[in-house]
């Protein structure tokens, strides 16, 4: 079920409620040998059709983005969003500082203003996205009040284009 009669604007708002308040997003990124993901903690910004993350130059991601970037991001907690789009790797300090908190030093093992620190901002291009709980169970209802079909075999999810 494609959502394409929505607007870009609707469509963002939409994902930002849905991946609102989850912290980490599996991070999956092209490789020669297939794909491979990683979780990674998304910064607390409110979405606007971009999603940041931080990471080191000496990280494979890092190397994997020079090659290709093209990625996904995956969320799942109160509703599965997975999101295609365009990496870029950016170096900017002062915007790494923004971002910074003390999970980070530990889990990197670096201070904010260490040179090595390369920020990934991913443009989406596209996300889809299943709703657990009652929506799901009042969309499957829906589907089989308009067309009479049980709600099995109706496709769940929903796609919209976000640029």
């Amino acid at each position: 079920m494609s959502n394409a009669h929505i607007s870009n604007q609707e469509a963002v708002e939409t994902v930002r409620d849905l991946i609102k308040d989850i912290d980490t997003a599996m991070f999956t990124t092209l490789t020669p040998e297939g794909i491979v993901s990683r979780p990674m903690k998304t910064q607390e910004v409110e979405f606007d059709g971009d999603l940041w993350f931080i990471t080191k130059k000496e990280t494979n991601k890092y190397q994997e983005l020079l090659q290709n970037s093209k990625v996904n991001i995956a969320y799942v907690d109160k509703s599965y969003v997975s999101l295609r789009g365009e990496a870029e790797l950016i170096q900017d300090p002062a915007k790494v500082k923004e971002f910074w908190n003390v999970a980070y030093e530990k889990l990197l093992d670096v201070s904010y203003d260490d040179p090595s620190l390369v920020l990934i901002k991913v443009k989406a291009e596209t996300a889809e996205y299943w709703e657990a709980g009652k929506k799901i169970k009042l969309v499957k209802h829906l589907f089989q009040k308009m067309t009479g079909k049980e709600s099995e075999d109706a496709e769940l999810n929903n796609t919209v284009e976000l640029n």
